[in-house]
């Protein structure tokens, strides 16, 4: 049967979400049973109500209030993911099984993190069972990745001229125009101790032995990862991670290791900035590759620890007493390689620039620069990862931005920034307005008086 007709037939069926009455033992004594009614058909997918009942849920379970939420809104919003999930599919935009399973893994992971545990978890979810929440969670995320990149596909392409970003600038009238928060620029200088050779040795037998008890006796390399790893965000999967050649996103190390092994290969021990690993490949597909990896960090003894925080004592003294600047220690000192050619200077990973608005600043980092003098540098401040690594680093404001009305040369990265967004939002609502057009589109009866931000209703 052509899937467009049981779209329709099922509009048809649902489209008054009409009660119908189900037999039980007894024919003389019939329930009431509410059949899921349809509430929306995009292209090839079906919006029921209850997906609208499930965003509710989902947003609640974020901590947003769903008081002042009308279900239009919401229903829109799963309309547009299910308008771009749609068109992803036409234009052959894919989104692979295992980037989609990786993704409900670590969301699963972090609802145990948050509430304790599965048991819990499925409760407050209202789920009978684990897999049946990992399948719906599988179906939500697959929307909602294929809906990401077609919106980027819309837009990657995008950008904007000095000439531009000046036009919007000049016809954003004065009194309106945006006010920017205080703003810091911070510099750091980071020791991390150095664990004894001894240690070293000793961690490298302990992969040595795991990598010889998987190849020579078959033991599950995942349930190494599962027992021994010290890496929180891949542990309780088995170790496992998808590399997708075409996005790196794991330090260089680590992916040349992988890249250059077959599939069942496990490697010798090898170093990172996170620790020691072994790696294995489970499968390659093109540009993708699932991996499985244990991570071991030697021991630091409170010896290391203190000689790392004597060390940075000294940095900061040698600063203070002017033998040579912030920037051309951390140059010279700092062990955080992404920093000290930049004199130590943070880069803003949400701007790509220097700048952190102090209302949005990490509370850690925060709390030890909100009383720091200009030119003050924080004494040594211990830093500890989520993997359990250890290190000191002392912290300095280099430039200070008061709260300010927007100004063209100041400010024009934000600038540029926010002309870039309309430039793209405009790009977007043409692209859907077009594509309602042209895609087949229909709303349930009860919901054709919603206030919709887009023409869905033709």
């Amino acid at each position: 049967m052509n899937k467009r007709f049981i779209i329709l037939f099922l509009l048809f069926l649902f489209s008054s979400s009409f009660l119908s009455y189900a037999q039980t033992d007894s024919i003389a004594n019939p329930t009431k049973i509410k059949i899921d009614g349809v509430a929306a058909v995009i292209g090839d997918y079906v919006i029921l109500d209850s997906d609208v009942d499930k965003a509710y849920i989902d947003l609640e379970s974020q901590g947003i209030p769903t008081s002042n939420i009308e279900r239009c809104s919401l229903l829109g919003k799963l309309m547009e993911d299910k308008l771009y999930a749609h068109h992803a599919e036409q234009d052959s935009i894919t989104v692979s099984d295992a980037e989609i399973n990786d993704y409900v893994s670590r969301t699963i992971d972090y609802f145990v993190q948050q509430l304790g545990n599965m048991e819990k978890v499925l409760e407050f979810y209202k789920k009978k069972d684990e897999q049946s929440f990992r399948s719906e969670l599988f179906d939500i995320n697959r929307v909602q990745q294929l809906s990401q990149r077609m919106q980027s596909n819309i837009v990657e392409e995008i950008e904007v001229t000095p000439d531009e970003v000046r036009t919007f600038f000049d016809k954003i009238p004065v009194d309106q125009r945006p006010v920017f928060g205080a703003e810091l620029e911070i510099a750091q200088i980071i020791v991390e101790p150095t664990p004894i050779e001894s240690e070293v040795e000793r961690t490298i037998r302990l992969l040595e032995t795991m990598r010889n008890d998987v190849l020579e006796n078959g033991s599950s390399f995942a349930s190494k990862a599962i027992l021994y790893s010290q890496d929180p965000g891949s542990r309780s999967r088995g170790g496992r991670y998808t590399l997708d050649r075409k996005r790196p996103v794991m330090v260089k190390e680590f992916r040349d290791q992988a890249y250059r092994l077959r599939e069942g290969e496990v490697s010798q021990p090898f170093q990172t900035d996170f620790g020691w690993h072994i790696v294995t490949v489970d499968k390659i597909r093109g540009q993708l590759i699932d991996v499985r990896h244990v991570l071991l960090i030697p021991e630091i003894s409170a010896k290391e620890l203190k000689d790392a925080k004597d060390k940075l004592d000294l940095i900061r003294k040698r600063i203070q007493d002017g033998e040579f600047s912030f920037a051309d220690a951390a140059l010279d000192f700092s062990d955080d390689k992404d920093t000290a050619s930049n004199g130590g200077v943070l880069i803003n990973p949400t701007s790509g620039d220097t700048r952190f608005e102090l209302t949005k600043l990490d509370p850690t980092i925060y709390n030890h620069i909100l009383n720091l003098e200009d030119n003050q540098i924080s004494p040594p401040i211990l830093d500890e990862d989520r993997s359990g690594n250890k290190k000191y680093k002392i912290l300095k404001v280099t430039n200070r931005y008061d709260e300010h009305q927007a100004d063209f040369a100041k400010d024009y990265v934000k600038i540029k920034d926010l002309a870039l967004k309309e430039k793209q939002l405009d790009a977007i609502e043409k692209w859907m307005l077009e594509k309602i057009d042209d895609t087949f589109v229909n709303v349930n009866r009860s919901y054709r008086n919603c206030d919709f931000s887009n023409k869905w209703v033709k």
